[in-house]
């Protein structure tokens, strides 16, 4: 069926690392295409959140998978919705036999191509409406009811976390497909750019590496970091995802100590060499889908420092630090404490990534999502 298999995807913003969402439909697609899927991908139209410079807009075919742009309203809480209101159109009167949708948002949707006659499989990525940012108003009414028509038009739902499954039963009593992301083993890169631009060497540093949103428990992070007694800088990297205001909140809560660095969004060699060299990686959110920066943190052999959430402390098992959510003592002290004690942290980096390598595989994660394709 591979060989012969038509499929469409959205949900995504465009092919770059914007978001978990962006990653996860570029390593799946390049697979699919690779086992011989004819793959589309619809993307958004308008620029990247974190600038226009990291915008890529005139490539319409990557190995093999044809990328196609979407009419898009580019004003804070449309652009998701025109954009895939529109995608869910092509894909319905596209030749396609199978339609994968990525997040609740955009399964608001999943009804169209089902019109169609199109099998559709709605990845759920987290609990979006639970996000600061969708609280309330229409885009928490308009998520929470992509949430519904997921369970409700999907053929297959797939969720990354054994939370988010016991969600689902419990409260729709809909079965779900769990299968959780993947990574790549990476090449480690020596601190060379890092240096150069932010002054940052081997072990120099603390690194926080995601959006800029209220849900990443950046503000704990800060709080207890201007507590910890160390010259170890606290790197806080990440585009701040139309959240600006909590953006400059952040670095004002931060600007009174020097040894707090807000780098912006980040790709490529930089991004590189931060894993590479970082003391620690840290991730204290209060919420998840399946965190990606985790994974790849721990497959360059850091030693992270998570929240206890379940999405967190699936993923890491007995091979990380974690500490209670929200709780800025609990954070603070075990940052005091991973910064007084290196031979402990020199354990966990020893361990790191050939447990998550072993445990979480990209080419497991295709094979397994196109023997669901087959199954509907």
């Amino acid at each position: 069926m591979e060989k012969n298999l038509r499929l469409a995807v959205f949900g995504h913003k465009r092919w770059s690392r914007e978001g978990g969402i962006e990653i996860v439909v570029k390593e799946l697609c390049t697979r699919m295409a690779r086992m011989g899927c004819q793959v589309t991908c619809y993307n958004r139209s308008g620029h990247h959140v974190s600038g226009a410079e990291y915008d890529n807009t005139d490539q319409r075919e990557y190995q093999g998978i044809c990328q196609k742009y979407v009419p898009t309203i580019e004003q804070k809480g449309l652009a998701a919705v025109s954009s895939s209101f529109f995608a869910a159109l092509f894909c319905a009167l596209g030749k396609y036999d199978v339609v994968h949708i990525h997040a609740e948002g955009p399964a608001f949707f999943a009804w169209l191509p089902k019109l169609f006659g199109k099998r559709v499989i709605v990845t759920i990525h987290g609990i979006d409406w639970q996000r600061e940012k969708w609280k309330s108003g229409f885009g928490s009414r308009f998520i929470r009811q992509g949430e519904r028509n997921a369970v409700k038009y999907a053929d297959e739902i797939i969720v990354l976390s054994r939370s988010v499954q016991d969600y689902f039963s419990d409260t729709y009593g809909r079965t779900t497909r769990f299968i959780p992301n993947g990574v790549n083993p990476p090449e480690l890169k020596a601190a060379e750019h890092i240096t150069a631009k932010y002054g940052l060497t081997k072990d120099s540093y603390i690194l926080f590496l995601g959006r800029l949103v209220p849900e990443k428990g950046i503000r704990y992070l800060i709080e207890a970091f201007k507590h910890v007694h160390t010259d170890k800088k606290l790197v806080i990297a990440g585009g701040s995802s139309d959240t600006d205001s909590f953006m400059k909140e952040m670095e004002d809560l931060a600007k009174e100590d020097g040894r707090i660095l807000f780098t912006g969004f980040v790709q490529g060699q930089i991004l590189e060499e931060l894993y590479s060299n970082a003391y620690i990686y840290t991730l204290p959110s209060d919420l998840e889908g399946m965190p990606l920066s985790l994974l790849e943190a721990m497959s360059y052999g850091n030693c992270c420092l998570v929240s206890d959430i379940p999405e967190c402390a699936e993923v890491v098992e007995d091979k990380a630090l974690i500490f209670r959510k929200s709780d800025v003592n609990a954070l603070r002290e075990k940052l005091q404490d991973a910064c007084d004690h290196p031979e402990k942290i020199k354990k966990y980096k020893e361990q790191a990534a050939d447990f998550i390598c072993g445990k979480y595989n990209w080419d497991d994660v295709a094979e397994e999502t196109i023997k669901l394709y087959r199954r509907t």
